[in-house]
């Protein structure tokens, strides 16, 4: 008989190699700041052999595990979220894809809670309409980070001594999440075109090879004096990824297909069915280094305001010349940086000690106790640590076949369509898998 563990289960997924720092921002953040007992598992490591003689009462599903498809939960963890009674809590980003397998996990493994990014004049047309999960609850990506506030009294320099005066750094989006998620690479390719002739120090880029991880990311924000920003989340939200079907069929046919076609005969109907968009942990680190922010006009969740908090820039750039004389305006970038700090960071409003009060006020009102006794916490932990060698070990092996190694930029092209091929396949065996079980 497993033994009943009066607390919190996590279970978040990090694999090995550079990874943006608000995910594990995230996962801590509820080991530091809860008032219940939270004991943290990465998957990634493999199933710990302790958890089949542990009966936790809650089990938190992090947003790391539902990043790709399918998820990384072995059949261990699988067996163990069927079989137990826990409640069982999932935190979900990115959730405008692979829409139904997601609705079939949340229904096969009867998830109580779900913490959603979907703002709740949404939730009817999305997860009321397709799951039976009782409880949702309205979040946004990540908060603002107390150890970075005491990293950027230690990185933050001096205006003049900054070298870029406008940097960013983006990604470029499958054409599928619609015209919203181009502007992630938009802004910056399209800012540095219209820069040109203006005497502006620029670093930008929207390519994956030029992202940066860690402490490197914090380091090149604090060096610049403004940063571009747009918000998180995309335009289409695929709910029965038929829209990525039928886009990964017209590409097949025609691969030079321009974003143009694919939007007359794919995108079109889609654009702006589900309001998809949110501040995101970009907008609290300029915030905490005080980097002035210039942003795509939109709505920040609410939380930041044109000309209070950040500089707005048109979609279309037809104020380009005016926010340039804005950001100038060395006055104007010190106050809108001060004003975000004011009302983003030292409000604390917006901390993940705060996102922890709330999350436990969801507890309590679902009936929770927090109390649990020191020697069981201890136990528990020393349970889970037991195999750590051989769980760490599997990490590493996973960390070694995804080593670089010479000739592989070289071998990508060749390898590529058979990996994509298999990849489909799995996720075409995956989700039937899935449909399966939800409608036992």
């Amino acid at each position: 008989m497993a033994d009943d563990v009066n607390g919190v289960l996590l279970l978040y997924n990090r694999p090995p190699g550079p990874d943006a720092a608000t995910i594990m921002d995230h996962v801590r953040a509820f080991e530091r700041y809860s008032r219940f007992n939270v004991w943290n598992v990465n998957t990634a490591c493999g199933f710990p052999k302790a958890l089949t003689s542990l009966e936790f009462r809650i089990v938190v599903l992090h947003y790391s595990l539902f990043g790709g498809a399918p998820y990384p939960l072995n059949k261990h963890f699988l067996r163990y979220l069927d079989s137990t009674d826990a409640y069982k809590i999932a935190f979900l980003q990115d959730e405008y894809h692979f829409c139904r397998p997601r609705f079939a996990f949340l229904n096969s493994y009867d998830v109580d809670c779900v913490y959603t990014l979907v703002e709740p004049a949404y939730w009817d047309e999305v997860y009321r309409r397709y799951t039976k999960v009782p409880k949702l609850v309205y979040t946004i990506p990540g908060y603002a980070a107390e150890n970075l506030v005491e990293l950027a009294e230690q990185i933050t320099v001096p205006d003049e001594d900054r070298r870029i005066d406008v940097g960013y750094r983006g990604r470029t989006l499958p054409p599928y999440m619609g015209r919203g998620a181009r502007e992630k690479a938009e802004i910056g390719l399209k800012f540095e075109d219209h820069a040109r002739g203006h005497d502006l120090e620029l670093d930008i880029a929207v390519d994956e090879e030029s992202r940066i991880y860690g402490d490197n990311w914090f380091d090149f924000l604090a060096n610049c004096r403004a940063v571009l920003g747009v918000e998180a989340g995309v335009s289409v939200f695929d709910l029965d990824d038929s829209v990525r079907t039928e886009y990964e069929r017209l590409v097949a046919e025609k691969p030079d297909a321009t974003f143009e076609e694919i939007s007359e005969h794919v995108l079109t109907p889609k654009e702006g069915n589900i309001f998809y968009r949110t501040i995101s942990p970009r907008h609290f680190e300029a915030a905490t280094l005080r980097v002035c922010q210039i942003l795509f006009e939109g709505s920040y969740s609410g939380m930041l305001e044109p000309m209070v908090h950040y500089i707005p820039l048109r979609k279309d750039f037809s104020n380009f010349d005016e926010v340039v004389e804005r950001f100038r305006d060395r006055e104007l970038r010190r106050t809108l940086t001060e004003n975000a700090y004011r009302d983003l960071i030292a409000s604390g409003k917006y901390s993940y000690r705060r996102f922890a009060e709330n999350f436990d006020a969801e507890l309590l009102s679902e009936g929770f106790d927090p109390a649990v006794g020191g020697d069981l916490a201890e136990g528990v932990a020393a349970a889970l640590e037991e195999d750590r060698s051989r769980r760490e070990a599997a990490i590493r092996r996973t960390a070694a076949i995804r080593r670089p190694f010479p000739g592989r930029a070289v071998l990508r092209p060749f390898l590529k369509p058979p990996l994509d091929s298999y990849r489909r396949w799995k996720y075409r065996r995956w989700e039937k898998r899935l449909a399966s079980d939800a409608r036992v």
